[in-house]
């Protein structure tokens, strides 16, 4: 990474492994309990995701935890002592109280190591969008960017990482509080499929409802084409929770709309498809705003 420095970030951001060894990103991971486990990712490995879509789509609660202080100085001294500054690049503030356990472990570290930077940035993203997001910083920083430089740039970016998604199933959502359980019984029946997204403060918000699932992918298509600010090297990034037949008609939908270009498609991980459900299929792109 460049200019010594080194970008952690957190598994919220549902990067592929592959991508983290490739950049140097360093990774803290989120855990999650389920049927009586507790997978850590570290004493207990994760399941894969099909595995845990299943169990989803079986009636498993699968319930979330944030990274401690302990767990992310244990994470970053061994980097502080060996002369390197560090930038995290923390899941929204708006859904987790990781955000506050880093602030809080890089005081105490910047305390311990007078010579060495630690610095926090809030996403206020989740899922792709983070890892869009994180994705734009790892690029600013290996082109040789400061740490300081790369914290400014973070700061004037996070308010144009737009995030557009569709559930197919409201059961999670009831469970988060973002429906009511009657607007869960009645979207269930009539087959609503809300429209959300994630807002400048980082909070899951619906936007929009549909009648069925192709007209709510169709509709995130219609919410890039009005904030999408793209330009030939911006990436568009999918995220979805088990649901690749519905991957590939986002996908011919974003052809027909914005040409050939670079699209990521990846899983949304445990820590986010707790929340959301199997069936959840999301997109991210830089945006005027969000």
């Amino acid at each position: 990474m460049g200019n010594n420095f080194l970008i952690v970030t957190d598994t919220g951001s549902d990067l592929p492994e592959s991508y983290y060894k490739e950049h140097g990103v360093k990774v803290i991971q989120l855990g999650f309990m389920m049927d009586g486990v507790t997978y850590d990712g570290v004493e207990t490995p994760l399941p894969d995701v099909k595995s845990f879509y299943a169990a989803l789509r079986g009636g498993a609660m699968p319930k979330t935890f944030q990274a401690t202080p302990e767990q992310v100085k244990r994470c970053l001294v061994p980097e502080l002592e060996a002369g390197r500054d560090v930038l995290i690049v923390s899941f929204s503030s708006g859904l987790s109280g990781t955000y506050g356990s880093y602030v809080a472990a890089a005081k105490e570290l910047m305390e311990a190591y007078p010579r060495r930077k630690v610095a926090v940035v809030d996403s206020l993203c989740a899922s792709l969008g983070q890892g869009l997001f994180v994705d734009y910083l790892v690029k600013k920083a290996e082109s040789g960017a400061s740490l300081e430089e790369t914290v400014d740039y973070a700061e004037g970016l996070k308010q144009h990482i737009c995030h557009f998604f569709t559930v197919e199933d409201l059961y999670h959502l009831k469970r988060g509080g973002r429906v009511s359980a009657g607007e869960a019984f009645v979207g269930t029946v009539l087959n609503i499929k809300p429209v959300l997204h994630v807002d400048g403060e980082g909070h899951l918000i619906p936007i929009a409802k549909t009648m069925g699932r192709r007209k709510s992918i169709s509709a995130l298509v219609e919410r890039m084409k009005e904030l999408e600010e793209l330009t030939p090297t911006d990436p568009i990034y999918i995220s979805h929770g088990d649901c690749e037949e519905d991957v590939g008609s986002l996908l011919t939908l974003l052809k027909r709309e914005f040409g050939e270009r670079e699209v990521f498609v990846g899983a949304i991980g445990p820590v986010i498809g707790a929340h959301s459900g199997a069936g959840t299929l999301a997109v991210f792109f830089r945006g005027r705003h969000r």
